[in-house]
C-alpha cells in the first residue's frame, strides 16, 4: 500500500516498520498515520501484528530482547526510535493492555501512581488529579466514598474504568487501547465506549479491537491488519460500506475468516 505525505493533524506517523523477534518477522513495513483527536481503530485476526504495532509506538517492545525493529515511527514530529527518555515517552503515550486489573493498592493510589513518580506527592496536588482522571473515566460517582478501597476489590468493568483514569492521570498526547473491553458485559462495554467518545475531545487514541462492530461504533477512520501487513486505512463507514480496495478486508468485516 502506497502511503501519502501525512496529513498537517498527523500525530502519528509509521514508515515501513517492520519488526522482527530473532530472525521471525511478524510486521513487513507497515505505514500509516493517526489524526490529532481521532480514534483510530485497527481491526484483523489473531497473529495479525497489531498489539506488537501498538508496543513499538510508546516502545514497550524494548522489553522483548529479541525484537527488533526498523523503519521510522513519529509521534508528535519525534522519532521513538531515537527517544533517550523512555520514561518520558510512556508518560506521554499511555496504554491499556488487554485484561486490565488494578494494582493491589488502594483507587486513589493507582491513579496517584504515576504522579507521584513523576514527583507530584502533595495531597492538594494530587487530589484534583485523581478526582479529575477518575470522572473523566466516569468512575468518580462509583467510587468516591471508597477511594481507600483495593483497585483490585472493584468489578471486572470498574477495574477496565480504573486502568484508564491510571493511563490519563498523566495527560497522554496519545492513549493506545488493546482488546481493552473483551472481559466485560455489553451493557459495562457501551459505557466504556461512551467514555472513549468523550476522552477523543482531549486525547487521540488508537484502538485494536477484536469487536468489528466496536470499530465502527467508535473509530473515525479503521486500518485492517492481517498475517503483519496493513492492507487498507480508511474512513470508517467507507470502510465498512463503501467500495474496498482488497477483498480480504470485506471478507474479514463479513465473517468469512478471523
Amino acid at each position: 500500500m502506497v502511503t501519502p505525505a501525512p496529513s498537517p493533524d498527523a500525530i502519528v506517523d509509521v514508515r515501513e516498520l517492520r519488526l522482527a523477534y530473532d530472525s521471525h518477522e511478524v510486521i513487513h513495513g507497515i505505514s500509516f498515520e493517526v489524526r490529532r483527536n481521532e480514534i483510530l481503530g485497527v481491526i484483523g485476526p489473531s497473529q495479525s501484528g497489531k498489539s506488537s504495532m501498538l508496543r513499538c509506538l510508546n516502545r514497550t517492545i524494548d522489553f522483548s530482547p529479541s525484537a527488533r525493529m526498523s523503519g521510522l515511527v513519529r509521534v508528535n514530529g519525534e522519532d521513538v526510535r531515537r527517544v533517550k527518555d523512555l520514561f518520558g515517552l510512556r508518560r506521554r503515550i499511555g496504554m491499556v493492555a488487554p485484561l486490565p486489573v488494578g494494582l493491589p493498592i488502594s483507587i486513589y493510589d493507582n491513579v496517584a501512581f504515576a504522579p507521584r513518580c513523576s514527583g507530584i506527592t502533595g495531597r492538594s496536588e494530587l487530589d484534583p488529579i485523581v478526582e479529575g482522571c477518575l470522572r473523566q473515566a466516569a468512575l468518580w460517582e462509583e467510587v468516591k466514598d471508597r477511594l481507600n478501597s483495593l483497585g483490585t476489590a472493584l468489578s471486572g468493568g470498574q477495574q477496565q474504568r480504573l486502568t484508564i483514569a491510571r493511563a490519563l492521570s498523566q495527560e497522554p498526547l496519545l492513549l493506545l487501547l488493546d482488546e481493552f473491553s473483551i472481559a466485560v458485559d455489553p451493557v459495562t462495554t457501551m459505557r466504556i465506549e461512551e467514555v472513549l467518545k468523550e476522552l477523543r475531545q482531549e486525547t487521540t487514541i488508537v484502538l485494536v479491537t477484536n469487536l468489528v462492530q466496536q470499530a465502527r461504533r467508535l473509530a473515525d477512520r479503521t486500518a485492517f491488519f492481517l498475517a503483519g501487513r496493513c492492507l487498507e486505512v480508511a474512513p470508517t463507514e467507507e470502510l465498512f460500506t463503501g467500495t474496498v480496495q482488497d477483498r480480504r478486508t470485506r471478507d474479514y468485516i463479513e465473517g468469512r475468516y478471523g
